[in-house]
């Protein structure tokens, strides 16, 4: 990378610096230990954080964070992006008389120990004779591949891109999750002797039914692809791009000055759409503007990754429904056209169902669209598997993430959906363990 790629890649940058040693010891410190550890039940991968916390307080980084990571092995990753303050720091008991711990920073500062020390925190178990496939080298996947080896199983992952980490690696905007930090995550994975397949799709470069007849068990965690169509006139122009599509690149070091003094338009109000946004505002866009057509109230995305669009300068319009895209004789983006929307009852969602005004389009103008409304299934790819589904999403038992082929299980964003949980990395690596546990225990019999 010449001076000016390097100099144009500072603006992506790691946002939230490192604690120093100082400010660590005293927020450690003002940790009570407590028994009943309200913060340790609203993690869904129920992290000690008292006892990690404890550790750092007597210096012993090590055994922070093997704590940290006996519970979640995407831990650095979640240190960064959780929503820890609906979590973990949510039900901490000193909200009630000061301020709460800052258990995420006190987690990723001791994550980065880790990665700056690289210490051997598990060994891989006895191998035992059982093989399992997992599908899709994501949080989910890895959290399942990582319990198996320390149970001891050969496993094997099969990842279609070139590097694994799934949305870690590829769809986090890398000012909030810097790729090495992934990255890490996946060797200490393949320290254990996982095997990582990239570059590897199932259903193309191996068939289906040799995944199916070469190993005693399979894990779908294939998560979901890229952006739906808005279904509008003009998508086929010069300058509409898709959110994950646009966010892998950058992530991947394709940084460019395409969007430099342009003006942008993100569609959909997701913790996506945020990324994307304040990504385009820092390759140089001259204004961006979401979208959304329900109110701030109906949402999804995080309230910290609103809060952090707004200290990027990302502006909003709620109640806001694009029509259709429009364009110069060259085929270039040059307008949307909206309609204003009013809302009206509650939808399946649990949010007011969008109502159009009628007679009141009104054009803002752009040079860049950008979709963010969700992410289409691999429908195909399940439905080759003969796996019950509603539209995408995997039928499991809640309890064991069984499919409807007993063979395969399934476990992530893949069976995330129609009001079943929300779509946390978090939630994920801890449905991967509770897999790998359920495979475990079914096999245990066989052995």
């Amino acid at each position: 990378m010449d001076s000016a790629a390097t100099n144009a890649w500072k603006i992506f940058d790691e946002v939230k610096p490192d604690m120093k040693p100082k400010e660590v010891m005293e927020e450690a410190n003002r940790c009570l230990f407590c028994f009943d550890a309200p913060c340790m039940k609203a993690c869904p991968t129920h992290i000690d954080v008292p006892l990690f916390i404890k550790k750092i307080t007597t210096g012993n980084m090590k055994g922070s964070a093997r704590i940290i990571m006996e519970a979640n092995p995407v831990a650095a990753t979640c240190a960064r992006v959780c929503p820890t303050e609906e979590l973990c720091e949510g039900a901490c008991v000193l909200n009630d008389a000061s301020l709460p711990i800052m258990i995420g920073d006190l987690q990723r500062h001791t994550m980065n120990w880790a990665m700056k020390n690289n210490p051997q925190l598990f060994e891989a178990g006895e191998q035992n004779g059982k093989r399992v496939a997992v599908i899709g080298a994501g949080p989910a996947g890895l959290s399942s591949a990582r319990e198996l080896a320390r149970y001891g199983y050969q496993v094997t992952v099969f990842e279609k891109q070139a590097e694994a980490g799934g949305l870690d690696t590829y769809g986090i905007v890398p000012f909030r999750l810097p790729k090495h930090v992934a990255l890490w995550e996946v060797e200490q994975i393949k320290k254990l002797g996982v095997s990582i397949q990239t570059n590897t799709e199932v259903g193309k470069d191996v068939s289906i039914q040799a995944v199916l007849d070469g190993f005693d068990a399979v894990i779908l965690a294939i998560g979901m692809a890229h952006v739906p169509p808005l279904g509008i006139p003009g998508e086929e122009l010069d300058g509409v791009f898709d959110a994950i599509q646009l966010i892998e690149r950058v992530k991947s070091g394709h940084v460019t000055d395409r969007f430099s003094g342009k003006k942008a338009v993100v569609i959909g109000a997701g913790n996506t759409a945020i990324d994307a946004a304040t990504c385009l505002k820092r390759l140089g866009a001259a204004r961006v503007q979401i979208v959304y057509r329900r109110s701030e109230k109906e949402m999804t995305a995080y309230p910290f990754e609103y809060r952090f669009a707004k200290e990027e300068g990302i502006e909003f319009r709620w109640q806001t429904q694009p029509k259709r895209i429009e364009g110069d004789e060259n085929g270039n983006v040059t307008s949307v056209v909206c309609a204003p929307i009013m809302l009206g009852e509650k939808d399946a969602s649990g949010r007011r169902r969008p109502i159009e005004i009628d007679n009141a389009p009104f054009p803002m103008n752009t040079d860049v669209v950008v979709k963010a409304i969700g992410q289409m299934r691999d429908v195909p790819l399940i439905e080759a598997f003969d796996l019950a589904h509603d539209h995408g999403v995997v039928a499991v038992d809640p309890l064991t993430y069984q499919t409807s082929n007993p063979k395969v299980y399934a476990a992530g964003d893949v069976i995330f959906g129609n009001g079943k949980g929300e779509a946390m990395v978090v939630a994920a690596a801890e449905q991967g363990k509770k897999t790998a546990q359920a495979i475990h225990e079914q096999l245990l019999s066989k052995i």
